[in-house]
């Protein structure tokens, strides 16, 4: 098994470029992101309301005992006050600090052992011992060696008194459910559309990389591993998908978020807020020491990964062998070593998770204690209200959050680059074999084959073909014949142009192949490979390859005529009978008749059969023998078979050997020169007289 995981080797955690072209992917829905990050920023203003309503809610509602309340005589304009026998009572926060009014009055509403009072006069009563006693029927305040009378109060009074707050805290609760209420439906609304979107742009994306693969020379998928480019297309694109869900636009958030808890804290407290920031060197620290740590255990996940699943897809395709050859024990302890790197790769990252993860809770921690330490101090010394200290504390725990998804968004945005990075690569590849700019229309052609001096390579000038040439002409057949490795497969590769030649020309009908839309040039070839590809559907589609223009009529004539109708008729469903993986459920001989309904069904001018009738036992092979003489009729066939009794009718014999034609002619004329043609049939001979 190979070793080489080279790609999976992270590059830098953030390019530019890279995102630059991700984005362009995003442009033609900026619409819908950009209402994304709007909405983004109402959820995370509602997540700073939240504390800041309970806050007032505190300190203004329901901490207002012991407080300056300012008394008129005379009703006060533009001031919201409570009135109470005959005179106008003004909370201190309802009362503007300006020298232009005045007030008669001051009082303050303490509660003593459950009972309520209002004292004459501003005291300072919080935090400090005071009695209230009742001397010859009145009831008075001793402070500081010193008697106040106080009134005391029914609970009706009370009522009286604090009934602006209990409406005042039937509204916050009404705004604080409301805002709940409206951030969960913004919250949706983001989440559906950011989703709806981010699978739109990957949609687009995975698309444009399956086109781009399609269009590809057979050259590119010769030197990339199947399961590496079905990695991409899958597993790469998925991963960007969360890059574009989980870091394009919440990024948002968590910066809005962030910035929005400082701005509130420092405006309600700079000196506590100072406080609370004091461990974000330490969590500056952290988060430096985990990115390199965990980058490291990232990519060593992903090496290891990409190394397990090249396992599975080698054993799940050479399963057959595996059991012929009794080679279980053997690829369960290669897979075992190749898990039990991935477990050891998973727990160093797990390791990490579990060390900065705690640690920032520690921080956290810190943070708080710090906060509760100082704002406890201030709040006795009443240079705070309680309601303050409380949002500072809800906005600490808050405050971590961000950071805490800022990590998870690191990891996702540097494997986002990495799998990006790939895609791009791909994309980016030019095929070999394209279409030329200024193409020869052609409907359909007379069948003309030439080559003239080719030389072909699959790599470098390591010649495959030399010097090749020869004419085929319309309605002649042509069989080719070699030793394996003589080029026989190579020429009908060419000839569809699934490779290009490195020297020489290919014509058909005169025209160079190169000057031939490709869609046009493969549409007149119908190939018949020895090894039939079936895909997974029904008989029907793997006879049409999805081209709905054709009839069903149209289709039971031409399997007819190949001497396919026989078989699928008797199939439970006929023509709608479902193929498997690879045509698991059919034989050799059904596939290979199927193969010839769908090269016929097309009507091409050129035919090529790849070793079609090897393989196949004698009765299916008679079959397909008698299709054949069917459908060459008026066509230019070629075929490459290594029984040299299917081609014996064959107007012409090419006998290749290391690339170059060595002998040409009729059967008896190949026989009569007694040269390989001769040697190979004498083999063959043999060969069948000794069985």
């Amino acid at each position: 098994m190979s070793n080489n995981f080279q790609e999976e080797v992270l590059g830098k955690s953030y390019d530019s470029k890279l995102m630059g072209r991700l984005l362009k992917y995003a442009r033609p829905y900026w619409a819908a992101l950009t209402l994304c990050i709007v909405l983004l920023i109402l959820i995370s203003v509602i997540d700073l309301a939240q504390p800041f309503i309970i806050k007032i809610a505190i300190d203004d509602h329901i901490n207002v005992y012991e407080k300056p309340i300012y008394v008129f005589d005379d009703t006060p304009h533009n001031l919201d006050y409570v009135a109470f026998q005959g005179r106008y009572y003004v909370k201190e926060k309802d009362y503007p600090d300006s020298d232009s009014l005045t007030y008669d009055d001051v009082v303050q509403l303490i509660r003593h052992q459950q009972n309520d009072y209002l004292v004459m006069g501003e005291y300072n009563l919080r935090n400090v011992e005071y009695e209230i006693i009742e001397e010859d029927g009145t009831i008075l305040l001793q402070y500081n060696g010193e008697l106040t009378e106080v009134k005391s109060l029914s609970p009706n009074d009370v009522r009286v008194f604090r009934r602006g707050d209990v409406s005042s805290l039937y509204k916050l609760s009404l705004l604080y459910l409301a805002i709940i209420v409206l951030g969960f439906l913004f919250n949706y609304i983001q989440v559906y559309v950011l989703n709806h979107t981010s699978n739109k742009i990957v949609y687009n994306i995975r698309q444009q990389l399956f086109s781009h693969l399609q269009g590809m020379s057979l050259s590119f998928f010769d030197k990339n591993p199947v399961g590496r480019l079905v990695t991409r297309v899958t597993n790469d694109t998925e991963t960007l998908y969360e890059m574009y869900t989980g870091v394009l636009v919440n990024l948002f958030k968590d910066l809005f978020l962030l910035l929005g808890i400082v701005i509130v804290m420092l405006r309600m407290n700079v000196r506590l807020a100072l406080i609370s920031f004091a461990v974000i060197p330490l969590i500056l620290i952290s988060a430096a020491i985990f990115r390199l740590k965990i980058r490291d255990a990232y990519r060593d996940v992903r090496v290891k990964l990409a190394k397990i699943n090249s396992s599975l897809n080698e054993n799940f395709t050479g399963m057959k062998t595996i059991h012929i050859f009794k080679r279980e024990n053997q690829q369960y302890n290669s897979f075992d070593h190749s898990n039990r790197e991935l477990l050891d790769a998973n727990k160093r990252e797990i390791f990490i998770f579990s060390i900065f993860r705690p640690s920032m809770e520690v921080i956290r921690s810190l943070g708080m204690a710090l906060l509760i330490w100082y704002g406890g101090g201030q709040l006795l010394r009443q240079n705070i209200e309680f309601g303050v200290l409380f949002a500072f504390i809800s906005y600490l725990k808050r405050f971590f959050q961000p950071i805490n998804d800022l990590t998870e968004k690191y990891n996702i945005l540097q494997s986002a680059m990495a799998s990006s990075e790939r895609i791009f690569a791909l994309i980016d590849k030019e095929p070999a074999v394209t279409d030329p700019i200024s193409p020869v229309k052609a409907t359909e052609f007379k069948g003309e084959i030439e080559f003239r001096n080719v030389w072909f390579a699959y790599k470098d000038e390591d010649w495959v073909l030399r010097d090749i040439s020869f004419k085929i002409n319309p309605g002649e057949s042509v069989a080719f014949v070699g030793a394996t490795g003589a080029g026989k497969s190579s020429i009908i590769n060419l000839i569809s142009r699934l490779y290009d030649i490195q020297k020489g020309e290919i014509l058909i009908d005169g025209v160079n192949i190169k000057d031939y839309p490709l869609k046009e040039l493969r549409k007149n070839i119908g190939v018949v490979l020895q090894d039939v590809f079936m895909f997974t559907g029904t008989i029907r589609d793997n006879i049409v390859l999805n081209q709905q223009n054709i009839t069903d009529d149209r289709i039971m004539e031409i399997a007819e005529y190949v001497n396919a109708h026989s078989f699928i008729e008797k199939l439970p469903k006929g023509y709608n009978e479902p193929v498997m993986e690879r045509g698991a459920n059919l034989s050799t001989g059904q596939r290979q008749l199927l193969a010839f309904a769908r090269a016929l069904v097309f009507n091409p001018s050129i035919l090529i059969l790849d070793e079609a009738t090897s393989n196949i036992d004698t009765e299916t092979e008679e079959l397909i023998q008698d299709a054949i003489v069917k459908i060459i009729k008026g066509r230019t066939t070629i075929a490459i078979a290594h029984r040299l009794s299917t081609i014996q009718n064959c107007s012409k014999i090419i006998v290749l050997h290391k690339g170059k034609i060595r002998e040409m002619g009729n059967h008896q004329e190949l026989l009569q020169n007694e040269g390989i043609y001769f040697n190979l049939y004498q083999l063959q001979y043999k060969e069948s007289f000794t069985q």
